[in-house]
This record gives structure tokens, C-alpha cells and sequence, in this order.
């Protein structure tokens, strides 16, 4: 039995004829730079999230750039984040000048670990980014308290609908980052992204930044960067949207569904937290024989993928930074454990049933 890690195309089927009429009025109105799609999507993510604020941009890499660059984060400064996430959490605060300063992770969660920012905040911390991976918000009190002054950027990009103690990702720090890349529990039709926050001048901030650093067309108050979003994308994610609870409840199903399948094995299963609404943008296990296991699903063609084989504090492009194998061991063992398998809520009883079947065949 085939089973792909995402069917996009099973979930389009379900709204097809709504996403055509909605591309075809972006066509006829012929206006595809903001506007009134891309003004109504934010109005609506505000809304969604609870956050007073929703600026759209071109992908989730530039919110996290802009929400940056809005903070003022440049050279000499640096940022705390995580090293198990995907490279833009970093990379943007190194195309600033900054530095980001990594420290480990929580080994069931694989969220960033509260107890370790303290410690490593120095004068020179413009901010704390913590990453609300695989649909799971990082335990955000213990990291507010720990920042105190210093402003706390949620890298979302994973997480939207997800919860923390009720409260949804999106206004949990001071500002925060999602991604609608197509594989995204909310995916659009290419790349786009959107900052929520409650700060009225980091909003405006935000908004003059990715036109350039202009409020009005041809006058540059400060230097910014071309980072819009899409009416075309708008429009989409528009339609995706009143989808998204209906969506994110499928997953989270389908999770407990192999949960259940898989009790007993060798295989670790995601541990979700009592304060969280996990979301499952990925379901992600741990095994022995990682890439063993990784190449026997594949040839059974059973969708998988690792997310991430090697920690960003040990990227060559990072060796600057001093760090060393064995720094951060928690990040680094969860690097070398962990696989992510299909849990889209697409997947049918029969889908669940052999992939468990084929890891517990494989692992014990």
C-alpha cells in the first residue's frame, strides 16, 4: 500500500471548486500585489489568533526576518533560539550581523529548553526565539519569565491553531512568525507568510519594512526589503481557512490513532503537554536504526522524512560560532533518533493500520 508522507492533492479535492472561484476573482479584479485579499487574510488571521495585529509577507523565513529587523536586532547583538529547527530561525539572525546563541532542547518535546535561556542571556540579548515545533508551543511562561525585558519572537511557522494554556500561537510573546508553505497545516500555493502581534509600532514597523522601508510609494524612512504577500496566495489561504480547526482536529486523531498502534514498540511516540493543543503539523517518532528504518519505509513506499539529521550548531556554516559535537547532546541525540511519518487527516483507518504494522515489523 502506497502512502505519502502529505496528499495535498486529497485535500484539494475537498475544496477545488471554492479555491477556482476564488483564484478566478484575484484574476478578474487583476490586482495581485496586497490589496483587498491580502488586507481581509490579515483582518482574518488577527482575528483567528486573537492578535490585534496580522501583517502579510512573502514567506514565513521573512516574517521571522522582519520581526527581526523590527526589534532592531543588527551586528553585535545576539538572539537565543533553538539548534533543532529548520535553518531559516538562525539563518535570519545571522543576515542581520547577529549572532545566535544556541541551548538545548526539551528530549520529549523537542521544544527549546526554559531553563537553559537564563543562563545565557548577557547584555547584549536583543531577543529570545523560541520554536513552537512540529505543532506544539514551547512551554512559553517559564521562557517569558526567564526574558523578562528582553522581547520574546514565537517562530510558528509550524503551530497555527495550536494552543498554549487555551491561548492560541500567535500572541504568546511579543511578536510572532507563521509560514504557509504548502506542507503547513494552513499551506498555501507557493511560499507566504504573515507576523502577528499586539505592539502597535512593531505592526507599522513590520508593514513599512516589507515595502521597502516606505509608507509612502518612492519616500524610504528606513532601508527595508521587498517581502509581500500574494493576492493570489490570499485568496487561497482565504478559503483553507475556516478548514484549518476541522484540519488540525483530523491530525491530532490521527496521532492518538497511532499512538495507540504503536504503544508497546520500539518506537517513541510525540509526548504532548497537559498545557498544549498539539497540532501535528508533523508526527514525529524515535527510533533505534533511524535511517535503516528511514530506508525500509521507502522502499514499502510509506512517506517519511527527518526533520532535522543535523543540528544547526553543528552546520559547516556555523563553525564560526565555536560550538562543538557534544554541546548541546540532547539536540544532537534527537537529530540522530528521530523520523517523521503520514498524519494528514486525509489517511484512511486501512493507511494508519500498515504503517504501524511496518514500523513495528521493522523496530520490535
Amino acid at each position: 500500500m502506497k502512502v505519502p508522507l502529505l496528499d495535498l492533492k486529497a485535500q484539494y479535492a475537498t475544496i477545488r471548486d471554492e479555491v477556482k472561484a476564488a483564484v478566478d476573482a484575484v484574476m478578474e479584479s487583476q490586482y495581485f500585489i496586497l490589496g483587498p485579499q491580502v488586507a481581509a487574510f490579515e483582518e482574518e488571521i488577527a482575528a483567528y489568533t486573537g492578535a490585534r495585529f496580522a501583517i502579510g509577507c512573502a514567506s514565513g523565513t521573512d516574517a521571522i526576518l522582519l520581526s527581526l529587523m523590527a526589534l532592531g536586532v543588527g551586528p553585535g547583538d545576539e538572539v537565543i533560539t533553538t539548534p533543532f529547527t529548520f535553518f531559516a530561525t538562525g539563518g535570519c539572525i545571522s543576515r542581520l550581523g547577529a549572532k545566535p546563541v544556541f541551548v538545548d532542547i526539551e528530549p520529549e518535546t523537542y521544544n527549546i529548553d526554559p531553563a537553559q535561556i537564563a543562563p545565557a542571556i548577557t547584555a547584549r540579548t536583543k531577543a529570545i526565539l523560541p520554536v513552537h515545533l512540529f505543532g506544539q508551543c514551547a512551554d512559553m511562561d517559564p521562557i517569558l519569565e526567564a526574558a523578562g525585558d528582553v522581547p520574546v519572537i514565537e517562530d510558528a511557522a509550524q503551530a497555527l491553531s495550536a494552543k498554549y494554556n487555551g491561548r492560541k500561537a500567535g500572541v504568546l510573546g511579543t511578536l510572532a512568525c507563521f509560514s504557509f508553505f504548502p506542507s503547513k497545516n494552513l499551506g498555501g500555493f507557493g511560499d507566504g507568510g504573515i507576523v502577528t502581534t499586539n505592539d502597535e509600532a512593531l505592526a507599522d514597523s513590520v508593514r513599512t519594512l516589507r515595502v521597502h522601508g516606505g509608507k509612502k510609494k518612492y519616500y524610504h524612512d528606513i532601508i527595508g526589503l521587498n517581502s509581500r504577500l500574494d493576492a493570489l496566495q490570499a485568496a487561497v489561504l482565504r478559503v483553507k481557512l475556516p478548514h484549518l480547526d476541522s484540519w488540525s482536529d483530523g491530525r491530532a486523531a490521527n496521532a492518538q490513532r497511532h499512538n495507540e498502534l504503536l504503544a508497546g514498540s520500539n518506537a517513541v511516540t510525540p509526548v504532548a503537554r497537559p498545557y498544549a493543543r498539539h497540532v501535528y503539523n508533523q508526527y514525529t517518532i524515535r527510533v533505534p536504526r533511524r535511517d535503516e528504518l528511514q530506508a525500509h519505509l521507502k522502499a514499502q513506499e510509506i512517506g517519511c522524512a527527518i526533520y532535522y539529521p543535523v543540528p544547526l550548531h553543528l552546520q559547516t556554516c556555523y563553525a564560526g560560532l565555536g560550538y562543538a559535537e557534544g554541546d548541546l547532546p540532547v539536540a544532537e541525540t534527537a537529530a540522530r533518533e528521530v523520523i517523521s511519518i503520514p498524519v494528514y487527516p486525509e489517511l484512511t483507518a486501512a493507511m494508519l493500520e500498515h504503517v504501524a504494522a511496518t514500523i513495528r515489523a521493522f523496530t520490535g
